[in-house]
């Protein structure tokens, strides 16, 4: 029985380091302004900058939305960055990104999802100006933790 549980100890070592590394961790490094540096070859950081201007492109569209009573226009805007943008990240890229980075991303893309639903649900353009605030400490939050730095590949 002990020949058994050695090997298999072992075995679960090395899965909940992996797990560590490509789940939790991810590539990260300290950087010198103080925050997580998130290192990927080029192409990936050209996809995460990408996703985050259109974060901030629906935020804006939401403000003009809001500002003309256009509930439509927030409805379409939120839902263009929801959850439905996240499929198709390659993988390689999933395994860099650290576990705080992704649940932010991931709880961003849902939030933008729901202020989508409540704004065409209730049509109530200052409801949705209260989300999208909310919203916003997630973004502020990211960038206060992370960069991102090109690596070569």
């Amino acid at each position: 029985m002990k020949s058994c549980c050695i090997p298999a100890a072992l075995l679960l070592l090395v899965v909940a380091g992996l797990l560590y590394k490509f789940l939790w961790r991810g590539e990260v490094a300290p950087a010198s302004d103080g925050r997580s540096a998130i290192l990927m070859p080029q192409q990936e950081r050209d996809l995460v900058l990408r996703e985050m201007r259109g974060f901030l492109q629906a935020v804006q569209a939401i403000l003009v939305a809001a500002d003309r009573g256009n509930t439509q226009g927030i409805v379409d805007a939120a839902r263009e960055v929801g959850a439905t943008q996240q499929q198709g990240m390659p993988g390689t890229l999933v395994k860099r990104l650290p576990a705080g980075f992704k649940m932010l991303g991931f709880d961003t893309h849902r939030r933008f999802d729901q202020l989508a639903l409540d704004a065409e649900q209730l049509g109530d353009t200052q409801h949705s100006l209260q989300q999208l605030a909310k919203l916003m400490t997630n973004c502020v939050s990211c960038h206060a933790s992370y960069r991102i730095d090109s690596i070569n590949e």
